[in-house]
């Protein structure tokens, strides 16, 4: 417990004092984000406010976990280090986007498809190398086992094939990810509501990964105890991941000072997929994240509606962006929507837990 304080407070004090730092950086050099002519008017005016602050949530996720190792003297793990990969790889690919939008002051960066080949291949990867790494008892980060709360019957190993067992799960691991980045990235339209809505869920996953750790089959075997390899550890990337969108929340408020852009979206949404798939909660994280998972809905309704009867269903896609256009103000919209998120949170914790109690009885 004492490292994932140590990692939350740590992540905190560099992501609070180290973005006005970072706002200073990008406003000398002009690295101002450049508005879309189809989006609300109301937006024109954040023209030119600093982005790519998703680097400052990076390194301070990063750097807490580490020092957090340092100070409490224990070794990093394999999973907490995978999830890490995954996170500053989609990050990676986020700052390319950015970059090109700055340099060619325009609202596109990577080309959709440039940016789908650069989010597979960081997630291919990982899904590879999670299926690695089996510690004393011989568990690996990830598992073949379909997982909602835990670790199912059902196994991707179709057949006993552990070949196609692993394909399968290298595809679902990268649809899983591709899903949570563009999420997380469809989701950071207003000030703070990505950011809010991250530190939320990532608190969720705090939460578990330290129940997953005091029930784990490794240290207390039992009927309901869970096969998780590393939970103290993912408990404190969860926590450091926190701290860091805590910290960037006080900058990126409304009027926000800077925004995270694609390198804090993508990034983000791979941490949050990852941290799912190593505690073995795959398909909870639909729950706990869906406010992002409306979001998506919402722009995929608004094309497919498009395409096959050449009406909106909505105003304007994401589903933000058409509470604007119905005229609720900015800082409505947000709230509401963290309230939202709060919800699902909630609800999915509360699903988690009940399954154990139903479970143990």
């Amino acid at each position: 417990m004492k490292g994932v304080l140590l990692a939350a407070s740590i992540s905190l004090l560099i992501s609070l004092f180290g973005t006005p730092l970072f706002i200073k950086f990008l406003v000398k050099r002009g690295y101002g984000q450049f508005i879309r002519d189809d989006g609300p008017t109301s937006h024109h005016t954040k023209r030119g406010t600093p982005t790519m602050g998703g680097a400052v949530i990076l390194a301070a996720t990063l750097g807490a976990y580490f020092l957090a190792h340092l100070l409490t003297l224990n070794p990093p793990t394999a999973s907490g280090l995978l999830v890490l990969f995954l996170m500053a790889g989609l990050g990676f690919v986020g700052f390319l986007d950015d970059f090109i939008k700055i340099r060619k002051q325009r609202s596109l960066g990577l080309r959709s498809k440039q940016k789908l080949v650069g989010q597979a291949l960081v997630g291919i990867t990982f899904a590879g190398l999670a299926l690695q790494f089996p510690n004393e008892q011989y568990r690996t980060p990830a598992s073949l086992l379909v997982s909602f709360v835990r670790d199912t019957n059902i196994s991707l190993a179709l057949g006993g094939s552990t070949v196609v067992g692993v394909i399968l799960f290298v595809i679902f691991a990268n649809v899983m990810i591709a899903g949570a980045s563009n999420g997380v990235n469809l989701t950071d339209g207003l000030d703070g509501l990505a950011t809010g809505v991250s530190t939320m869920v990532f608190g969720a996953y705090v939460l578990i990964s330290i129940w997953t750790y005091n029930q784990n089959c490794q240290t207390n075997p039992g009927i309901k105890c869970y096969e998780v390899r590393d939970s103290h550890d993912l408990a404190l990337v969860a926590a450091a991941g926190m701290g860091a969108c805590f910290g960037f929340l006080w900058w990126n408020a409304t009027p926000a000072k800077i925004f995270m852009g694609d390198t804090g979206s993508l990034a983000l949404g791979g941490a949050l997929a990852g941290l799912a798939i190593a505690t073995h909660t795959e398909m909870l994280l639909v729950i706990l994240g869906g406010m992002f998972v409306l979001e998506t809905l919402s722009v995929v309704a608004q094309v497919a509606s498009f395409k096959t009867t050449g009406k909106r269903v909505l105003r304007m896609a994401p589903l933000h962006h058409h509470f604007e256009m119905v005229g609720w103000n900015e800082v409505t919209v947000v709230v509401r929507f963290w309230i939202i998120a709060g919800l699902f949170v909630a609800f999915g914790l509360g699903v988690f837990y009940a399954e154990w109690v139903v479970g143990s009885q």
